[in-house]
C-alpha cells in the first residue's frame, strides 16, 4: 500500500478501502462508500451513521464548472483531518466518465460522511448534491430536480431539515450570468421564507481576497441570503487541493490550501452556530408551486378550449341569423362552422424523462382535462398525485373543473390536446345538441337563447378558473421565499391578460405590482430558455419578454 509520509498513517483505514487513482504529491484516492437508491434519489454514504451524533444538511447548487464537486471532496477530506502536510486527498464524488445514460438520469445525490465527528468538527454531515441543474437538457428536466428535492424533503428516510442552502459560484464571477441567474431563481424558489438566513455564498477558485465581483452580482441580482453587516454571508475556498506539488508550484499550493482550510473551518463554525430550518413550509411551497403550474397549465388549455367553443357558438349564430325565414317557417337547413374538440395523443419528451418514468401526465376522465402535466414523479397511481387534496374525506383534484375524485382520474403517457375540425349540422341536429339535458321550461327558449346562455357559462366557468389561479399566487407570496420564480413570471403575464380581459382591475393592480417587482436574477432566468418556454404560447411569451425588456 502506497503512502506519501509518515502523518498519513493516521488515514491508513481509510486508505486501504479507498483506490489509489493518481500517484505523486498529494497521492489521490477514491473512496468506496455504499451506494444505494432510494425512490427516485441516490445516497452515498462513508461510514457507519451513529443516531446519537448531531448531523448537519447542506444543499449545493451551483453552475456546472463552478467546482461543486471539489467543494464537497473539501468538506469531506476536512471532517477527515486531512492536512496539507498528509500528502493525501480523498474523494468521494467520482470522476469517471460517465455513460450518457448515467449523466441523463443522476438528479440528486444525497453525500453522507459519517463516524468522523471527533477529528476536527462535532458532527457528521450530509450534503445534498443537484448536478445537471440548469444544463442543457431544460426546463422539462429542471422539473424533475425540483420534484426530487421534494421527494426528498417529505420522505421518510430523506431529509427534514436544513442547516445551509450554499450557493457556489467563482470568485471571479462579475456578473449573475442567464444560466446562473436561471439556477439560483429556480432553487430559492422552492424554500419558504424561513430559510433566507440559512442561505449562503461559497465562492470557489479563491485566491482569499475579498471576491469583490461575485459579492456585485448577487447584491444586484437583489438574492435572498444571510447577511452580515448588510453583505451577503460567504465562504472562500480554492480548487487546486489535489494538483501535483511540484518545486515550482508548492509554495502557491500551499496557500491555495490554506484558503480552503480557513474557508472550511469559518463555514463550520457557521453550522454550529445556525439554527437548523424544518421543511415543512418548503414542502408546503413546492406543493402549492405544482398545482400553481398544474392550474395555470390546465387554465391555459381550458381557456384554448372555450375561446375554440366561443368562436364555434358565434360563428353559429351568425349563421342561423342568415337562416331566420327558414326558422320561421320551421323548415330544416344545413350550416357549417369550426367544431372545437379533444383528442389523447401519446407525449412526446426526451428520453431521459422515460428512463426516469416521468413521461406521463394524470388526467381526468369526466373533464377530459390534464390535470398534472409535466412532472408528475412520485406519483405511480392519480391518487398519489401532489394535485390530490383530501374534501370531506374523499380525494379529490384540485386542478379538474368539476374537482373530480381521483377515481375518475388515470395516470398514462397520454395527454388530452385541443384541435379544431370542419363540422356541418341540421337545425334540428342542432336543437337536440343544444337541448340535450335542458329542463322542460329551458326547451321552451329559442336555440339562440340557449346558445347565448352556453356562451355566459363558458365566460363564468373562465373567471372562476382565473380566481383560482389569483388564489394560488397569493398563497405563494405569503409562504415562499422567492415568489417570482421562472413560471411564476410567466403565470403573471397571463393572468394579467386574462384578468385585464375580464375586467378584474383590483386584481390586475395587484398582479402588476407583484411583476414589477420582478428582479434581474429572475430577469437572467427569463433569457435562459425561451425556447423551453413555448408550451406557455408564442403570443404570451412575446408579450412576456417585451414586458421584460421594458421592465
Amino acid at each position: 500500500m502506497e503512502t506519501t509520509s509518515d502523518s498519513s498513517l493516521k488515514h491508513k483505514d481509510i486508505i486501504t478501502n479507498s483506490v489509489l487513482i493518481q500517484s505523486g504529491t498529494p497521492a489521490v484516492y477514491q473512496l468506496r462508500p455504499k451506494k444505494e437508491k432510494f425512490g427516485t434519489l441516490t445516497r452515498i454514504t462513508v461510514g457507519e451513521k451513529n443516531p446519537n451524533t448531531i448531523n448537519k444538511t447542506i444543499l449545493l447548487v451551483g453552475e456546472t464548472g463552478t467546482g461543486k464537486s471539489t467543494l464537497i471532496n473539501a468538506l469531506i477530506n476536512y471532517s477527515m483531518r486531512v492536512k496539507w502536510e498528509d500528502e493525501i486527498w480523498f474523494q468521494i464524488v467520482e470522476e469517471k466518465e460517465k455513460s450518457q445514460t448515467e449523466s441523463q438520469t443522476e438528479d440528486v445525490i444525497v453525500y453522507e460522511i459519517f463516524g468522523f465527528e471527533d477529528e476536527t468538527v462535532p458532527y457528521s454531515l450530509t450534503i445534498i448534491d443537484t448536478p445537471g441543474y440548469g444544463d442543457t437538457r431544460g426546463i422539462e428536466h429542471d422539473v424533475i430536480v425540483s420534484e426530487r428535492l421534494l421527494d426528498l424533503f417529505r420522505s421518510d428516510d430523506g431529509v427534514q431539515e436544513v442547516h445551509a442552502v450554499g450557493l457556489v459560484m467563482k470568485a471571479s464571477d462579475n456578473r449573475l450570468s442567464d444560466r446562473l441567474g436561471y439556477i439560483f431563481n429556480s432553487v430559492t424558489s422552492l424554500f419558504g421564507k424561513n430559510l433566507e438566513k440559512n442561505i449562503v455564498a461559497l465562492i470557489t477558485h479563491s485566491d482569499g481576497v475579498t471576491p469583490e465581483n461575485a459579492l456585485e452580482a448577487l447584491e444586484a441580482a437583489k438574492i435572498k441570503c444571510a447577511k452580515n453587516e448588510n453583505e451577503p454571508v460567504y465562504f472562500m475556498f480554492n480548487n487546486q487541493q489535489k494538483k501535483d506539488r511540484t518545486k515550482k508550484n508548492k509554495k502557491g499550493l500551499e496557500m491555495a490550501w490554506s484558503v480552503s482550510e480557513e474557508g472550511i473551518s469559518e463555514f463550520s463554525n457557521f453550522l454550529i452556530n445556525i439554527t437548523p430550518q424544518k421543511l415543512m413550509t418548503t414542502v408546503e411551497v413546492l406543493n402549492e408551486r405544482i398545482r400553481l403550474t398544474a392550474c395555470i397549465q390546465n387554465l391555459q388549455e381550458r381557456i384554448e378550449f372555450i375561446e375554440l367553443k366561443q368562436a364555434q357558438i358565434t360563428q353559429i349564430k351568425d349563421d342561423l341569423k342568415k337562416h331566420e325565414e327558414e326558422m320561421k317557417t320551421n323548415k330544416n337547413f344545413t350550416i357549417k362552422f369550426n367544431e372545437a374538440y379533444k383528442v389523447k395523443e401519446a407525449i412526446e419528451v426526451g428520453w431521459w424523462c422515460l428512463m426516469g418514468g416521468y413521461a406521463a401526465a394524470v388526467s381526468c376522465n369526466k373533464c377530459k382535462e390534464n390535470c398534472h402535466y409535466p412532472g408528475c414523479t412520485l406519483a405511480w397511481y392519480p391518487e398519489h398525485c401532489e394535485v390530490m387534496k383530501k374534501k370531506n374525506g374523499t380525494l379529490c383534484c384540485t386542478v379538474c373543473t368539476n374537482k373530480c375524485p381521483a377515481s375518475d382520474h388515470v395516470k398514462e403517457r397520454k395527454i388530452y390536446v385541443t384541435k379544431s375540425r370542419p363540422a356541418e349540422m341540421t337545425k334540428d341536429e342542432m336543437k337536440n345538441k343544444y337541448e340535450e339535458n335542458k329542463t322542460e321550461s329551458e326547451k321552451k327558449s329559442t336555440l339562440l337563447e340557449n346558445l347565448e346562455k352556453q356562451m355566459n357559462q363558458l365566460t363564468a366557468e373562465k373567471s372562476q378558473w382565473l380566481d383560482e389561479s389569483y388564489q394560488h399566487v397569493v398563497n405563494l407570496q405569503q409562504i415562499a421565499l422567492n415568489v417570482f420564480s421562472l413560471s411564476t413570471v410567466i403565470h403573471l403575464d397571463l393572468m394579467i391578460e386574462k384578468m385585464r380581459e375580464k375586467g378584474d382591475i383590483g386584481k390586475v393592480q395587484k398582479l402588476e405590482e407583484m411583476r414589477s417587482r420582478v428582479d434581474e436574477g429572475t430577469t437572467a432566468a427569463l433569457q435562459y430558455l425561451p425556447a423551453a418556454m413555448k408550451k406557455f404560447g408564442k403570443k404570451i411569451w412575446n408579450k412576456m419578454t417585451n414586458n421584460q425588456t421594458a421592465l
